[in-house]
């Protein structure tokens, strides 16, 4: 009988001492941990994909600022659209073209969801001499959407 309770109080000691593998971890740790995003908490996409498209166009276009978009996509995102409006401010200064607000018709997103916390998306953009299709992907960020990628074509 000794014998048995001895061997109940070193398992008990050594249990004490390391943590088990199994073991769930306490409601404190899953609710202050990183939550999974997902996209039914989140209010509907197309509406922003439409006004991004919007914006991107006229960033390009050089009559509205970069900055204003800085909330709704990430660093990545923000320093690729950069590029692109320091090219096309250059190509305009050297063919001496203006600055104008382009007549803009945009047409309504296709979205595709590829993963829960993702969408992706292309939106047609009418201007009077051509047509351009900017393709975004929204990520699910703090309870928002940000765009993690966008391109126009």
């Amino acid at each position: 009988m000794s014998h048995a309770l001895n061997d109940d109080r070193e398992h008990t000691a050594e249990s004490r001492r390391r943590p088990s593998r199994g073991a769930a971890p306490s409601s404190r740790d899953q609710y202050f941990a990183a939550q999974a995003p997902s996209r039914f908490g989140l209010p509907d996409p197309a509406t922003l994909l439409v006004n991004l498209a919007r914006c991107v166009v006229e960033v390009l276009a050089g009559v509205r600022g970069l900055d204003q978009l800085s909330r709704w996509v990430t660093d990545d995102v923000y320093r690729h659209l950069l590029k692109r409006v320091v090219l096309a401010s250059r190509a305009r200064a050297i063919t001496g073209g203006t600055v104008r607000r382009p007549q803009l018709t945009v047409g309504e997103p296709r979205i595709t969801f590829p993963r829960d916390n993702a969408i992706e998306a292309v939106v047609v953009v009418h201007q009077r001499t051509r047509s351009r299709a900017v393709a975004i992907r929204l990520e699910s960020f703090d309870g928002r959407w940000r765009a993690s990628a966008i391109n126009v074509l």
